[in-house]
């Protein structure tokens, strides 16, 4: 069974030697999304709420495809620069989840992140 690269211009480009995601059988593994705009190619500032939603949605643009959505997500990761930050990167995150039904998930606080932004999050989803 070989790995089906997954790529949307609905998500930022990749700006190294890695895929959005990688789909192996049923299970797709994606790369940490950060907070840029694939329309303009800018970072989101100006709040952690609004970089939370724009690392979202471009996670949401590489699971649709995939032909996956949020409902096949069984592990995330996210990394965040201050844990002061939590509560409020949660509060988006949940928008995105049935609270019944949402994946495992482990958050770490790290000294820094690409591009020197302030969240980024990868997924592990399975048909």
């Amino acid at each position: 069974m070989t790995k089906k690269i997954i790529f949307t211009d609905q998500a930022p480009a990749p700006i190294g030697p890695y895929s959005q995601a990688i789909l192996k059988g049923d299970t797709l593994y994606t790369s940490g999304q950060i907070a840029i705009d694939p329309a303009t190619g800018e970072l989101v500032t100006g709040s952690i709420e609004a970089e939370t939603k724009q690392v979202m949605e471009n996670m949401k643009a590489v699971l649709t495809a995939a032909g996956m959505t949020f409902e096949h997500v069984v592990k995330t990761t996210i990394f965040i620069m201050d844990m002061n930050d939590f509560a409020k990167i949660n509060t988006v995150y949940a928008t995105y989840f049935n609270e019944k039904t949402a994946p495992a998930r482990e958050t770490v606080q790290v000294a820094c992140l690409p591009k020197n932004v302030n969240v980024e999050i990868s997924m592990t989803a399975i048909l």
